[in-house]
């Protein structure tokens, strides 16, 4: 797994991070069940604070998409694996978005009104 952060970038590392994994698993590079490298040797190569990973990896446990485990540290779910396959779902949904001239914020503010209107509804 080969992820990529900018320092020089404004969106925060931990951000860059948590987008970066989030990528690998909609990519199909990381699958279910897969341990993500240590926060320590993560840190270590991509030269940040364990802190900064750590963030990123709550962020994505949070997401329900890592588990942590003391001593193997964050394990993909299974509900990455269906994010991938959602991800697909939104691709087609925001070519339509494009088509019809909408922008990507209008559209993000669509996806986010129809997932909470779907929440006050359960």
């Amino acid at each position: 797994m080969l992820l990529r952060i900018d320092p020089q970038a404004t969106t925060p590392l931990f951000t860059q991070l948590a987008d970066a994994v989030r990528a690998e698993v909609v990519a199909g590079r990381v699958r279910a069940g897969e341990r993500l490298p240590s926060a320590r040797e993560l840190a270590a190569a991509l030269e940040v604070n364990l802190h900064t990973v750590l963030h990123a990896y709550q962020q994505l446990r949070d997401e329900g998409l890592v588990q942590m485990h003391r001593g193997r540290g964050a394990v993909v779910t299974a509900a990455a694996a269906q994010s991938a396959a959602l991800h697909a779902d939104l691709t087609e949904v925001a070519r339509r978005a494009r088509d019809l001239g909408i922008t990507a914020d209008a559209f993000a503010a669509l996806a986010r009104h129809a997932a909470l209107t779907l929440e006050e509804s359960a």
